[in-house]
């Protein structure tokens, strides 16, 4: 694997905007120059289902898929799913997560147990992990919807290019469709950011 490639696995529950957090990621390296591949895995994701999604960008990518032990960032919208995932990490790596609890179905069918303390777990594992509340960062904007944005602020710092660039992708799909929406899309991004920098506190 390349050493000029960014490995990204953002990971969560179906709904919860993390195929859209993808594309907007993707369109931030593109507009960075870079070659971008990415794939997707959902599990019935309209209902509620758990998401992967794989995102690779450097000068030249291949393959879309990460290997296990080799993401830079996993980026969890779902903290249980975040631990799920933990093992495709590298050990130098980084977990920014989401720390709501939002139970799959496949728990509520009893096909697997909710993890207790699913933060403390990947913590377990060595790695270094930042998490923080999204959904009540959204909430004290008025507007649940915009978890998402405080995700992609989340991640804005570790990237191999400026948050700028980042939230710029965020402000261009919003300005599209719906411009009003755009100056409460930037304080959430603002807001992901700062709660990562807490989390480090």
């Amino acid at each position: 694997m390349s050493k000029d490639i960014t490995n990204i696995l953002v990971v969560g529950i179906g709904g919860q905007g993390v195929m859209t957090a993808t594309e907007i990621l993707a369109e931030a390296a593109i507009a960075m120059g870079h070659d971008v591949k990415k794939t997707e895995v959902a599990g019935m994701s309209q209902r509620g289902g758990v998401v992967s999604s794989h995102l690779r960008f450097g000068p030249r990518v291949l393959s879309p898929q990460i290997a296990p032990g080799s993401a830079h960032l996993l980026l969890g919208f779902e903290a249980a799913e975040a631990l799920r995932w933990a093992g495709y990490l590298r050990p130098d790596g980084l977990v920014l997560t989401n720390t709501a609890r939002i139970v799959p179905p496949i728990v509520n069918a009893g096909v697997f147990d909710y993890p207790e303390d699913p933060i403390g777990q990947i913590r377990a594992l060595g790695l270094e992990v930042r998490a923080f509340d999204a959904l009540s960062i959204a909430r004290e904007l008025g507007e649940l919807r915009l978890g998402n944005t405080v995700m992609l602020g989340a991640i804005a710092d570790h990237l191999p290019f400026a948050p700028e660039v980042l939230l710029e992708s965020i402000v261009r799909r919003f300005q599209a469709r719906k411009p009003q929406l755009v100056e409460l899309n930037r304080r959430a991004f603002a807001a992901g950011r700062a709660a990562v920098v807490e989390a480090m506190a």
